[in-house]
């Protein structure tokens, strides 16, 4: 399975300017404002995303991916790996000499599963793709496109993890440990193991 996100959330979106008030009541002393200052309080909103959805499988600001697979998992059930998943944009086979084939959507039909979606067959099976050929899925993921959608322990979760790499910068030891805090706040979220709709940790 390869996975690659197609485009990422603009620094706009990002909650600056949480962090930026957070880091304040811990420290009580304001930040010195400025483009620079911004820069490096986003770098550490972006790396804290990436572990909190690396931890959890869900998407926070919504964006695109590609997903390529050598095969179906289960022809009865293709599990997506990142959630919510509002569309799929593209479902084809792609063949050994790199031809791709669109997959009709009379053969398939997204489950919008909050924990971990899926593409089912509209019949017994999904289409099987051709002998040797890959199935790439193009699909868009996450909760929103602005902060104020994001869940709110989720995006508590990553402030306080911000913060946490914010006052640990350069202590690359301190990014593999998640806080007690963050770890409680984000636990219902976490991924699932799909098997056609029954879940399992």
């Amino acid at each position: 399975m390869i996975l690659v996100e197609e485009t990422t959330p603009a620094d706009a979106a990002l909650p600056v300017a949480e962090l930026r008030a957070h880091l304040r009541l811990g420290s009580g002393f304001a930040l010195e404002a400025g483009a620079a200052e911004d820069r490096a309080l986003a770098g550490f909103l972006r790396a804290a995303i990436a572990m909190i959805e690396g931890r959890t499988g869900k998407v926070l600001l919504r964006r695109d991916y590609r997903l390529l697979l050598e095969g179906w998992r289960d022809p009865a059930c293709q599990p997506l790996p990142m959630a919510p998943v509002g569309r799929v944009a593209e479902l084809a086979f792609e063949a050994r000499d790199g031809a791709r084939r669109a997959v009709p959507q009379a053969g398939w039909r997204l489950v919008e599963d909050a924990m971990r979606p899926w593409i089912a067959p509209r019949g017994a099976v999904l289409p099987s793709p051709p002998e040797g050929g890959r199935v790439l899925i193009r699909f868009t993921a996450g909760f929103a496109d602005n902060w104020t959608g994001v869940p709110p322990d989720l995006a508590q979760a990553v402030v306080m993890l911000a913060t946490r790499y914010y006052e640990d910068r350069g202590d690359d030891a301190a990014r593999l440990a998640l806080p007690v805090g963050v770890s409680a706040l984000i636990e219902r979220w976490r991924a699932v193991r799909v098997l056609c709709g029954r879940g399992a940790r």
